[in-house]
């Protein structure tokens, strides 16, 4: 707890209002030279199987480049990774070299100067243009004035690493082949489904007051119904998400979703949402596409005891529409610690630039990774690798972000308790969401007062 308030505090310090005066130290433009000597490129995330398949895949592929060295991916539990990142940017110290952060990360690294600025280097050396815009934004650019969109003139700290979003898994042997096109339809085919097949819920989705579990889960319900986060321009929080959109929303998080999910399912995450669904006890389920790989695996799966057996019972599609086809953006980006030697420094340089050419980025897509260059994701390489990589392609076009300001884990930790607390009974949903609103615009007042913001 100490680590956390001492990180949030840093961050909620930090800055100016426009994000500029960064203390970022600028990365060179040009790659210094490499050393020959042992190296090991230290990369930190979070326990799950993208980041197992990101050390084989270097370890197998970069090698080829620099056999001298050897990539360690060292993972935390979800819920403790950005404290396990950021305690040590506090101390100015890392023993990690690139920081795999998500997209709401950067502000709160950026303007504590944690992380290196490599705009000049990604000018001399990364073909911008192959990317979808929002990608790049979302996973390197800060300040962002329009969360997500990009800015050819504002700085960038990152580059992509991995892609995601969610993808809806029904069982097409118990509700047919066609996936629900619409989320009140969604609904009422799950409580179909749930009546007609007992023992079986419904639904399973994220619901865990951790990392960001709850609060992805409401603001992807509130993007389909039309909502708002926040109104990035005048940093209102209050009177914009818990508006009608936003209220209905919720309603239907909690008093129509909530009571398809199995019993206990209260603090379920990835986890216990794959685990439903390979044991066959959720009609239709939401899940981060890069944490799904192993639900078409035979010895994970009580489905089949082939690959195409538990095809046959499960189909994969993008979410389903209401007003809007808002999904949720998930995935994260590379980022080059300031504290890391100068030789590490310079290997995370040739390690972004390698990784992100077209032949690599195909190849880490047969390898299990979720692309972002544009070629990649459009790749046969990457579009016949799963039966949901096409649901990840069909998806970009349709994402939306959280906030990205340096309050960020201010803002979800209030989120997730709320909602979290709605959705076990603890909280009146409409009483949870006025208290969000409120709570995170004191945040976002706070911050202003102080001089810090990002925006």
């Amino acid at each position: 707890m100490a680590a956390m308030l001492l990180a949030t505090t840093m961050a909620a310090c930090g800055g100016d209002d426009d994000g500029d005066k960064s203390g970022a130290p600028k990365a060179p433009a040009d790659i210094p030279t490499l050393t020959n000597d042992p190296l090991t490129l230290s990369f930190i995330w979070f326990e799950w199987p993208p980041a197992k398949a990101l050390e084989d895949f270097a370890n197998a592929e970069y090698k080829k480049l620099r056999p001298n060295v050897t990539v360690k991916v060292n993972t935390v539990p979800n819920a403790n990774w950005h404290d396990a990142m950021f305690t040590q940017f506090a101390a100015r110290k890392t023993d990690f070299d690139i920081a795999i952060l998500d997209s709401q990360h950067i502000g709160e690294a950026v303007t504590n100067g944690n992380i290196l600025d490599i705009t000049d280097f990604v000018k001399k050396n990364i073909d911008t243009s192959a990317y979808n815009p929002y990608l790049l934004a979302a996973y390197g650019q800060y300040p962002q004035a329009e969360t997500g969109q990009r800015d050819e003139n504002a700085k960038l700290y990152g580059l992509p690493l991995l892609g995601d979003t969610w993808t809806m898994i029904y069982r097409k042997d118990l509700i047919g082949e066609k996936a629900p096109q619409t989320w009140d339809e969604m609904i009422s085919v799950a409580a179909k489904c749930q009546a007609d097949n007992p023992g079986v819920s419904g639904l399973a989705f994220h619901q865990a007051n951790g990392s960001d579990a709850a609060a992805v889960t409401y603001n992807t319900v509130n993007g389909v119904y039309g909502g708002n986060l926040w109104n990035a321009k005048d940093r209102k929080i209050e009177g914009v998400l818990n508006d009608a959109a936003g209220q209905e929303a919720m309603d239907v998080l909690v008093n129509k979703m909530k009571p398809l999910t199995a019993k206990g399912s209260g603090n379920w995450f990835i986890d216990e949402v794959n685990a439903s669904v390979a044991q066959g006890k959720a009609c239709i389920a939401f899940q981060w596409i890069a944490a799904s790989g192993g639900l078409l695996d035979p010895k994970q799966s009580t489905l089949g005891t082939t690959r195409e057996q538990i095809l046959g019972k499960l189909g994969f599609a993008t979410l389903p529409t209401q007003k809007t086809n808002l999904v949720p953006l998930g995935g994260m980006g590379m980022h080059i610690s300031a504290y890391s030697a100068k030789a590490n420094q310079n290997e995370a340089l040739n390690f972004m630039k390698w990784f992100e050419q077209a032949d690599v980025q195909k190849k880490w897509a047969a390898a299990g990774g979720v692309p972002s260059r544009t070629d990649a994701i459009q790749s046969p390489e990457f579009l016949n690798s799963s039966p949901f990589a096409k649901v990840y392609a069909d998806s970009v076009p349709r994402m939306r972000d959280m906030w990205n300001v340096p309050e960020y884990a201010q803002l979800v930790n209030i989120e997730n308790t709320n909602v979290n607390a709605a959705l076990n009974g603890a909280k009146d949903p409409k009483q949870a969401l006025d208290e969000i609103a409120k709570e995170q615009q004191k945040v976002l007042d706070a911050s202003r007062k102080k001089g810090g913001g990002g925006l």
